[in-house]
């Protein structure tokens, strides 16, 4: 497929493949930005992003926590379909099957270099899963779900650093310009994943004085803001550079959240905050775990300041930039995703109508913290609290395994936990275009509606089982 054309801004027709910089977060809600949040904390670059660039006010991520949400990125397909179903590295429950075809094997094979720098979570131990393997020429970070932001260990394409001192945002950053100004004269694809506001909440001092005075936050709160605060200024810094490398106009720069924010913990130590009123956080199945902002800029190719209400799936992404971006789709798996780079331009086009979303601890259980999207309706499983609970050996295990990963050469292969499962809570039924903070269960009102989508989600998750029984990874 050759590049694209387009009209520009400017009336000047596209010859050059654009770049590609798509930064993800970490458990980052809509709240988190100040200009959603009238001041709480502080995002200048963010905001001001926000006002040049389109907003999308209905973008679902692929799974209400990390690694299954990054594989649907990262694959254009469910996260059950690609073996990725929860965030437990140490069992490899975590790991991108090897069959999968990713993002930046996309990238890769139309000839533009790509890099991941920051967190990966597709699979943190065994070679074959790491980000060189899986279409990344450059890697710099590390593979399993967190680190420490001042004592940390990092990959650098397979070799090891011990930390320098320096807070792991910023390590990340410099990272980023490093390679923009590396590879500034040929198309690039860069995943830039910050692990920030994920745990441990810590932040730089001079980052934490400027909420000092905030009374009403609690100290945790506190403290995510200011990590949110660093990496808002590192965005800015690497806004900066595309300018000077004089490759801002011809660079898709897309922000987004991985999921929800998280909540928990008490008194001074809660890091529950304004989430703009939506129901749930990181975990769960409602808004408040899967809905997620997303900001896209392209001044050479896309109109800014504009809003885009369409509903829009992680999976959408892979499928829309390799049109944006005038690559070919590769071959691979069937995807689940629609290109919506119509939509984005405010052509006639049409996004699907139909999602799907289900997690919890180990096997998958549909009837536990599920849910589909049909239009404006969303139907809702509840989550099932004996198939959400992580016993505290479990996560010593996935802690301890994350401190030593330069001689990680496997994962746990004992059995799975058993667990009783109670009988599971009745299905919620919300209209989300009357509803969208998910405050009236209209579920008995609507009974044929409600087991008309409950057959749906039911074959939706009987398919994507089927096909995560058919991974024929060597463990």
């Amino acid at each position: 497929m050759p590049p694209v054309t387009m009209e520009g801004k400017r009336g000047n027709a596209m010859q050059q493949r654009p770049n590609v910089i798509f930064i993800l977060v970490d458990d980052m809600g809509y709240g988190d930005f100040s200009m959603f949040n009238g001041g709480l904390s502080r995002t200048p670059t963010l905001d001001g992003l926000m006002d040049e660039s389109i907003c999308l006010t209905q973008q679902y991520c692929g799974s209400a926590v990390c690694a299954p949400s990054r594989a649907a990125l990262m694959t254009g397909r469910y996260p059950h379909r690609t073996g990725a179903i929860d965030t437990l590295d140490a069992r490899g429950l975590d790991r991108l099957a090897l069959r999968e075809v990713t993002m930046g094997d996309m990238f890769r094979a139309a000839g533009y270099v790509t890099g991941l720098i920051g967190k990966w979570h597709l699979g943190a131990a065994d070679p074959r899963y790491h980000p060189n393997a899986r279409g990344f020429d450059r890697f710099t970070g590390f593979r399993g779900g967190w680190w420490d932001y001042w004592d940390w260990t990092l990959d650098y394409d397979g070799s090891f650093r011990e930390s320098d001192g320096r807070y792991l945002t910023d390590v990340f950053t410099d990272e980023a310009i490093r390679f923009i100004q590396r590879h500034s004269r040929k198309p690039f694809f860069l995943h830039l994943t910050y692990n920030a506001p994920h745990g441990p909440f810590q932040a730089p001092q001079d980052d934490l004085d400027l909420f000092a005075d905030a009374a009403d936050l609690t100290t945790c709160v506190k403290t995510i803001y200011a990590m949110i605060h660093r990496m808002d200024a590192g965005v800015a810094r690497i806004l900066e550079v595309l300018q000077q490398q004089r490759i801002a106009d011809n660079t898709i720069v897309l922000f987004t959240s991985d999921n929800g924010p998280q909540f928990g913990g008490q008194g001074d130590n809660s890091s529950h905050r304004f989430n703009c009123g939506f129901k749930g956080a990181k975990g769960l199945v409602y808004e408040g775990g899967i809905r997620v902002p997303m900001i896209i800029r392209w001044p050479d190719g896309l109109p800014g300041g504009r809003q885009v209400d369409e509903m829009v799936h992680f999976v959408d992404w892979m499928p829309t930039l390799a049109a944006a971006s005038g690559v070919p789709m590769p071959d691979g798996p069937a995807i689940d995703g629609w290109n919506i780079w119509p939509v984005l331009l405010g052509e006639s086009g049409q996004v699907n109508p139909v999602r799907f979303w289900q997690w919890n601890r180990y096997d998958p259980v549909i009837e536990c913290n599920a849910a589909m999207r049909d239009g404006e309706w969303k139907l809702v499983r509840p989550r099932i609290a004996e198939a959400m609970y992580l016993p505290p050996e479990e996560g010593e295990l996935d802690r301890a395994t994350k401190r030593d990963p330069e001689h990680r050469t496997d994962i746990c292969h004992d059995p799975l936990p058993e667990r009783e499962l109670p009988a599971p809570p009745l299905p919620e039924l919300y209209n989300i275009a009357d509803d969208p903070l998910e405050q009236a269960d209209l579920a008995g009102e609507q009974p044929d509606r409600t087991r008309r989508m409950l057959t749906q989600l039911e074959s939706w998750f009987a398919e994507v089982e089927a096909d995560r029984a058919g991974i024929d990874d060597v463990w």
